[in-house]
């Protein structure tokens, strides 16, 4: 641009001095020419008229005219190019000037730039080593939760073996049911157990099912070894004649539900069912009222049965 500026301020230098050289050359130009011709008209034709004379400064006039208009033309020409390359080089310097500017502001802004790619580069270390150590920490820790956690599966593992056993054995312990019919051996004879003047207990001497020993045999009592609901089945059976049949459930001494038969022909059979709520060590069986008799042949007619439904805390 300044080497441009530089070539055209030469020009404008050159233009000028050729318009100074051209407006006094066209002064002693012509008397230079005037004198040269005189000079020759008067050689060449010493006796001439003057209007000879006259006519030759006229056409050298003419042709000293036409020469210089050209060259002032394109002086003029050359002066129009001149101002128009020096408008065109203000504005180029105009928009230099601009571009200065903007590469300026731009400079500005990738120094900016730069300095928060630094910043935000030394953060982001910073953060990937922080990082790098939580994780080496989460690491160590979930290696020794799982260690941890180990122990701990081991320890239920064997807890859980050892209660399960406790379950079984708990489980086992409350499997308390029984079933029992009167006659141990049926010969299809019947047997009479009646009339008595007193109550007596009847003693089911045949045992389906005693699981937890809780029913005696020998003496026809159930003996609650846990504290719990239970419920309690008999049924008595005659053949219908000049007895009664009566017969009920005793908790403890306590009379709880009877059972009743009587008809002087037929059979007689009459049952009842109850539930109890008993703490341990409380007992249950069947009283046989004074004046009447049950009767069987083997068959199992009478029976007496028992079973826990659920244990009770407390």
């Amino acid at each position: 641009m300044k080497g441009l500026l530089c070539i055209l301020l030469l020009l404008e230098t050159f233009v000028f001095v050729v318009q100074q050289q051209v407006n006094g050359g066209l002064n002693g130009g012509e008397n230079e020419i005037s004198q040269q011709l005189s000079s020759e008209d008067r050689r060449q034709n010493p006796p001439q008229t003057d209007t000879l004379t006259a006519e030759a400064s006229t056409d050298s006039q003419q042709n000293r005219h036409l020469s210089f208009t050209d060259i002032h033309a394109a002086l003029k020409e050359l002066t129009a190019t001149v101002t128009e390359q020096k408008a065109n080089i203000r504005a180029l310097e105009t928009r230099l000037i601009d571009a200065e500017k903007t590469a300026e502001e731009q400079a500005l802004v990738l120094e900016e730039l730069n300095n928060k790619n630094y910043e935000i580069s030394n953060f982001t270390q910073s953060q990937v080593e922080g990082l790098r150590k939580e994780n080496r920490e989460m690491s160590s820790r979930t290696r020794s939760q799982k260690e941890e956690l180990r122990e701990e599966i081991r320890e239920i593992s064997s807890l859980t073996q050892s209660q399960m056993e406790g379950l079984r054995e708990e489980i086992r312990g409350r499997e308390i049911a029984f079933s029992a019919a009167l006659l141990q051996y049926g010969t299809g004879e019947i047997k009479n157990v009646g009339p008595f003047t007193t109550e007596i207990t009847v003693i089911y001497e045949k045992v389906f099912t005693n699981m937890g020993n809780a029913y005696n045999p020998f003496t026809g009592i159930f003996t609650a070894p846990l504290k719990g609901a239970y419920m309690f089945k008999f049924s008595v059976f005659s053949f219908g004649q000049s007895y009664s049949t009566t017969a009920s459930i005793v908790k403890n001494k306590e009379r709880i539900v009877v059972a009743h038969g009587n008809q002087p022909q037929g059979t007689l059979n009459s049952s009842k069912g109850v539930v109890l709520i008993l703490e341990v060590g409380d007992v249950v069986y069947v009283r046989l009222w004074s004046g009447t008799r049950i009767q069987d042949n083997g068959n199992n007619h009478n029976t007496f049965s028992g079973y826990l439904l659920f244990p009770l805390s407390g």
